[in-house]
């Protein structure tokens, strides 16, 4: 007994050193949620509320006016048809490419998912440049499209160009995953059944997908109807002509028509608004499909 006593002190001993100090450590999480909660507020909260004072700064009256001109109009007419022109293509196109990454493999894969990506790491503005340099009149194909009279930059063509160019990866990404962990069992036991590829992509991976899917879609709208960089460099940003609504808030706010410029934006960012809170809704049925 006497020999096991110090070990059993020591032990004792060599817990209390261990043992947090809780009132010491208690201000650090209080630090840090302090540290980014001012973070946000200098970066996002407070300009937010910025715009929207400036742009009901004198009454909902103004406000409703600014938002009835006919160049804000326009604007707003023209990212809609952005939207619902890019969003479809980019959904085509990030199905067929989800469904061949995830469902198969070939040489060259990790590059395909590479050049998917590349929306993600490149300026917007280069990506505008390269555009510029392939379809312009100096361009690759500038002497063809000349010849047969089409024009892509400075005009809507080369603005659905850039923003599903942007807008591109959105809805691959989000499939990808979704269909590697839906694996191929059930496909497969469909086929067996006698369904042909059309009616098992339809009734069988659709329905599996739908919400990855439907993320994808959102945020591929956002990122349409929010674009500038890429969209002002292919468009000249001509008003009542190529001008889209992120480049009417730029124009106005350097035309000193602030009130314009802040009533297009407060728009813009009810927007944003309605995207989070899908993208929230989105989110808690997944997770209530991944408990069930």
């Amino acid at each position: 007994m006497t020999v096991n006593e110090p070990s059993l002190h020591s032990s004792k001993s060599d817990k209390a050193i261990v043992r947090p100090n809780k009132q010491t450590n208690s201000w650090v999480p209080a630090l840090l949620i302090g540290i980014a909660i001012a973070y946000l507020a200098l970066v996002q909260y407070i300009p937010a509320l910025n715009v929207f004072i400036q742009a009901f700064g004198k009454g909902v009256g103004p406000f409703l006016a600014n938002l009835s001109k006919p160049a804000f109009l326009h604007a707003a007419w023209l990212t809609l048809l952005l939207a619902l022109i890019s969003v479809p293509i980019n959904a085509v196109f990030g199905l067929c490419a989800a469904w061949a990454i995830a469902r198969h493999n070939f040489p060259g894969k990790a590059i395909v998912l590479s050049i998917i990506d590349l929306p993600f790491s490149i300026s917007p503005v280069v990506a505008g440049l390269m555009i510029v340099l392939l379809y312009g009149r100096n361009g690759w194909f500038g002497p063809w499209l000349q010849a047969h009279d089409i024009q892509i930059i400075f005009a809507f063509p080369g603005m659905i160009l850039a923003t599903a160019f942007v807008s591109m990866p959105f809805v691959a990404r989000e499939v990808i995953p979704v269909l590697e962990e839906f694996g191929k069992d059930q496909e497969e036991a469909a086929r067996i059944l006698g369904a042909n590829e059309w009616q098992t992509f339809w009734r069988v991976t659709l329905p599996s997908i739908r919400w990855g899917l439907l993320y994808g879609l959102i945020l591929t709208n956002a990122r349409a109807m929010g674009e500038f960089g890429a969209v002002s460099v292919v468009s000249g940003n001509i008003a009542d002509k190529t001008q889209s609504l992120p480049l009417f808030v730029e124009d106005a706010y350097k035309q000193y028509e602030t009130e314009a410029a802040f009533s297009a934006a407060v728009l813009l960012a009810l927007l944003a608004v309605v995207t989070l809170v899908l993208k929230e809704i989105l989110e808690r049925k997944t997770r209530i499909k991944d408990v069930d």
